[in-house]
């Protein structure tokens, strides 16, 4: 169980931050770097949350967060450390690929991509979703350096995949099951007569 009933503890004060397993790393690290935006993420599912805490989906974006603590919590605890601590496991990416599916069933099929916004939901369901590829993005950075490549669960880089998933047809879901979907229109903006 995490207690605090301290909330600053001067040992960050040189610039370095602590992990799980009880080493030490600069702020600026990569492993830091992901699961820091991990936390963003969370934060961003928050505020769809907030904005509309009574829609079909609230309890299962509030289960992603809790989902992300985990996740997070196995970033800070890296390599054999963690196997007897907190990890994601594949059960975490076959609930978020159930969840998909049944999202995505009844959405009409796309003829072109979608242009971030729509109702307020799917606009912050749209920036979680691009987040969560930054956070996808350092965590494989994490897991192609040659010191971290085994200390990095398989099973992070699954999960964020698919979470961003979920959060695209979750928000066509929120845009009127695809009805508000503002639509790219290539080449809308170019001036008449320019050549290319």
């Amino acid at each position: 169980m995490v207690r605090l009933n301290k909330i600053y503890t001067k040992t960050g004060d040189d610039g370095t931050t602590g992990l799980g397993d009880g080493s030490r790393l600069p702020k600026h690290h990569v492993r830091i770097a992901a699961y820091g935006t991990v936390d963003e993420l969370s934060s961003v599912i928050g505020l769809a949350v907030a904005y509309d805490p009574d829609a079909p989906t609230a309890a299962r974006l509030r289960s992603i967060q809790n989902d992300l603590f985990d996740l997070g919590a196995d970033l800070c605890v890296p390599g054999d450390a963690a196997a007897e601590g907190l990890r994601i496991r594949s059960g975490y990416v076959t609930r978020l690929e159930g969840w998909i599916d049944e999202g995505n069933a009844p959405l009409a099929p796309l003829n072109s991509f979608i242009l971030p916004g729509g109702t307020p939901v799917a606009a912050w369901l749209h920036l979680a979703r691009t987040v969560c590829r930054r956070a996808e993005r350092l965590v494989t950075e994490l897991a192609g350096r040659d010191d971290e490549a085994e200390r990095v669960n398989p099973e992070v880089v699954r999960y964020l995949n698919r979470l961003s998933d979920l959060f695209f047809v979750l928000a066509r879901v929120a845009n009127d099951g695809g009805k508000a979907d503002i639509l790219w229109k290539p080449g809308e903006s170019q001036p008449a007569g320019e050549d290319a």
